[in-house]
């Protein structure tokens, strides 16, 4: 299952995906917002993060219009490696060598179309361990410290 979460900015471009991957058959659960009504984003990139971090979701996306405040919310969560990706390859290099537990992308940064393709190669990409794991050790024993 996928966490699934946006602020009012990117409402329309979470919906668009959760359509999109239901027609593939990839169950997300939705964290909200419900609606482009203004709200928050700290609120829905934590409760997506925490689902991810919890293990009750096995990856997560989240989305507002530029991608950067709910990805550096999801990443407050402890557990969670969340990248911000605009184009694909960073999508396919943030699962290959960080091991990314979450995507954000910004709704007014990338169109659906191109969405889709960072979704799918986010999704279908498989962490290379390896070095990486390493370094992705690394990272999380900085978290740890605090």
């Amino acid at each position: 299952m996928i966490a699934i979460a946006s602020d009012h900015g990117g409402y329309l471009l979470k919906e668009h995906i959760k359509a999109y991957l239901a027609a593939k058959g990839v169950t997300c659960q939705d964290f909200g917002t419900d609606s482009t009504d203004s709200c928050d984003y700290p609120i829905f990139g934590k409760a997506a993060a925490q689902a991810v971090a919890s293990g009750q979701c096995e990856k997560g996306i989240v989305i507002c219009t530029t991608g950067i405040g709910i990805s550096i919310s999801a990443n407050k969560v402890k557990g969670i490696r969340c990248a911000l990706c605009g184009d694909v390859l960073s999508a396919e290099m943030t699962r290959r060598h960080n091991d990314a537990n979450m995507l954000a992308m910004g709704a007014g940064i990338v169109g659906s179309l191109l969405a889709e393709r960072i979704v799918d190669t986010f999704l279908n990409t498989a962490f290379e361990g390896g070095r990486h794991q390493r370094r992705v050790d690394e990272m999380m024993a900085i978290e740890a410290e605090q």
